[in-house]
């Protein structure tokens, strides 16, 4: 599948289906993979695009920092490579940020945006979130990536039946370019779009994992300032939703789609 040279970037995408374009992106240290129990179902009825977002994946890992604002541009350069104008988004923990961020700098391009396990900043408020951040800049500086694979894939499939999960998170995670993989981290750490949201016209579905990271009280708290939004939460999953609950997942993802048109 192709790789397109950018501005700056050289992007790997998938693309699968026909009809209104349907745009999937994914999570820190992941990559388009992890969209694999969603594109078959989606490309039914969609222009499926997944690409891997700098840095990861088999897209360029160009030396950092990186910024959550050259991840949205690199997005919308390669939607104007394939001649998308608008364009339906899905976006999952780092990729809803990015979705975020792409819906207050040009929000007449979105039609609609999913946001799965996500929100519209990632800024530290009160101790607790503080030293969470700091261990997360610690793990980046001091850990191996396979061991971050560990510890992450330990909180995110937790249940005997998921260790196929988990050991595939390993793998990708152990993949990574390290030095990329900390520019990315640090490009969403302080990172927030939440003075901006009055700017998103499309409709938004808001997905949050029962037992996510954050509180689901933390997306109905920004749901309530977005008149368009509205939260489903999925139960017995954790933040890979799209992973540990495919079937919930993706009705949930379809019927709202088919309500936008």
């Amino acid at each position: 599948m192709p790789t397109i040279n950018l501005e700056n970037v050289s992007l790997y995408y998938e693309e699968q289906g026909a009809g209104e374009p349907l745009l999937l992106l994914h999570g820190l240290g992941s990559n388009g993979r992890s969209w694999e129990y969603q594109v078959e179902p989606f490309a039914r009825q969609y222009r499926v695009i997944v690409p891997d977002v700098r840095g990861h994946g088999r897209s360029a890992k160009p030396t950092g920092p990186y910024s959550v604002s050259q991840f949205a541009n690199d997005i919308f350069n390669l939607l104007d490579h394939l001649q998308i104008d608008r364009f339906h988004l899905v976006g999952l923990s780092m990729g809803g940020m990015i979705g975020f961020q792409m819906a207050v700098d040009r929000p007449e391009r979105l039609k609609s945006m999913t946001i799965v396990n996500s929100g519209p900043e990632l800024i530290p408020r009160g101790l607790k979130e503080k030293w969470q951040i700091l261990q997360r800049r610690l793990i980046t500086r001091f850990v191996s990536m396979a061991k971050i694979g560990e510890i992450i894939g330990g909180k995110l499939f937790p249940e005997p039946h998921q260790a196929a999960y988990k050991s595939q998170f390993i793998e990708q995670m152990s993949n990574n370019d390290p030095e990329a993989y900390k520019a990315a981290t640090n490009a969403l750490l302080g990172w927030s779009v939440s003075n901006k949201l009055a700017r998103i016209q499309c409709p938004i579905l808001v997905i949050s994992a029962d037992m996510d990271y954050t509180p689901v009280a933390f997306k109905e708290a920004y749901v309530r300032q977005l008149p368009t939004a509205r939260l489903q939460v999925i139960e017995n999953s954790r933040h890979a939703t799209p992973i540990d609950q495919p079937e919930v997942f993706n009705t949930a993802v379809l019927q709202f789609l088919h309500t936008v048109g």
